[in-house]
């Protein structure tokens, strides 16, 4: 308990929090500030930050908001909020957090301690091999658009400490930097890159959403990834059924289902064989459709199985675009591998859980233009493709080692 301040928040709280959001990301907020400049006078900031925050006399700076472009055009809105401002969220989130997670319920996989978005996915393939049927949600601007007052109640619910109610309610109405540098009010929602955000976000639809699936339509399974959920249904009676009634229900929680991208999707594989127009949706990267696969007897059948998604394979040639491979010449390959091998890692890591052959397109493009990088760097290679595929090729065969989709492969051949 501290007794000289008004609020219980403790100097550890501050310090644990610190140590917990230096972990999140360096970027700077409307301040300025990075994260490695906050830590140049690391004991004077966090004691100011712990002064106001213990005397209820901290509010937040405004968040600069910067956009994101997404795969299917428009832009996705993120907040970053000033390095204090991150390690104040922090120490509310490490107090909420143990409380909330115990109620939240078992099928939420975002952003919550011992859950993943792979065991999301894998819960998604064993239920749509189970029911034939799928409802695909996708709420517009959710983040953007959560109900300050809906929020506030659910809230109350789990926790009557005034210092946490108190700053929350700071956060939700702390305005916003656009991006040419105006200040824009927030009357709804919650900024998306904020510490505090994602488990406002789950309590929220845990009310509008995992709760209420659970009351009205308790024999329909689910699973919810923060904004993203897939319902897996019987018939498609039942799935249009569940469709209409979760508009009305996202409208009473003043939200609103994405008319278009909120489907009704048939589960096709060898033994289901009903004509209907939607046969596939992504979920968290992957994409859920019929593809081959080949049984313990060595049949080939089709399957209902999730894949890396095309928007995400885009999303990652993009990137392996933007690195400009063949303007590196004068570094070596054991150079480039070391740079890039933890990006690839990362990739291989997540959308290599499933059906990892579809990723093939996104290596054959990689060493493509690791390909154009070695016409680059040596002349007798210049205009010369199949030369340089075949030199890469042997360098593979020496080194399978040396980068990640190489050794994971056991690739005999590149390009």
């Amino acid at each position: 308990m501290n007794l000289s301040k008004s609020l219980p928040i403790t100097k550890l709280m501050v310090w644990d929090a610190y140590k917990l959001a230096r972990e999140k990301g360096k970027a700077a907020g409307v301040d300025g500030q990075s994260l490695d400049e906050f830590a140049e006078d690391l004991e004077n900031n966090l004691y100011r930050l712990w002064n106001r925050m213990a005397s209820g006399s901290y509010f937040p700076p405004p968040v600069r908001r910067v956009e994101i472009p997404k795969a299917g055009g428009g832009v996705r809105p993120l907040g970053i909020p000033t390095v204090s401002d991150r390690i104040a969220q922090m120490v509310v989130k490490q107090r909420l957090e143990p409380e909330l997670d115990r109620v939240f319920d078992p099928d939420s996989y975002g952003y919550r301690p011992g859950k993943s978005a792979h065991q999301a996915v894998e819960q998604a393939r064993k239920r749509c091999w189970q029911r034939d049927w799928v409802v695909d949600l996708d709420i517009k601007g959710f983040f953007d658009t959560i109900d300050h007052e809906l929020l506030m109640r659910a809230l109350r619910r789990h926790t009557t400490e005034s210092w946490v109610l108190l700053y929350i309610e700071r956060w939700l109405t702390a305005s916003v930097e656009m991006p040419d540098g105006s200040l824009q009010d927030r009357m709804a929602g919650t900024p998306q890159g904020g510490v505090v955000s994602p488990i406002l976000a789950n309590l929220f639809l845990h009310y509008a959403f995992d709760v209420w699936m659970r009351r009205t339509f308790p024999h329909i399974p689910f699973e919810r990834y923060a904004d993203d959920a897939i319902c897996h249904c019987r018939n498609r009676r039942e799935a249009e059924q569940l469709k209409t009634a979760l508009e009305l229900r996202f409208a009473e929680c003043k939200l609103t289902l994405h008319p278009e991208k909120t489907k009704v999707v048939y589960c096709a594989d060898s033994n289901r064989r009903v004509s209907y127009p939607q046969i596939q949706f992504t979920f968290l990267g992957f994409s859920f459709r019929p593809r081959m696969a080949k049984n313990r007897w060595g049949r080939i059948f089709t399957c209902f199985l999730p894949a890396v998604s095309p928007q995400a394979l885009k999303r990652m040639r993009d990137r392996i675009r933007e690195w400009r491979l063949p303007q590196h010449a004068p570094l070596s390959l054991e150079d480039i591998a070391h740079s890039l091998n933890p990006v690839l890692r990362g990739w291989d890591q997540y959308y290599g859980r499933f059906y990892p052959t579809e990723l093939r397109k996104l290596y054959e493009y990689f060493d493509e233009r690791l390909g154009a990088w070695l016409r680059h760097k040596y002349k007798q290679l210049k205009g010369h493709r199949g030369r340089s595929l075949r030199g890469l090729n042997r360098m593979a065969q020496q080194n399978p080692k040396l980068f990640v989709h190489w050794q994971h492969l056991g690739r005999a051949t590149v390009g």
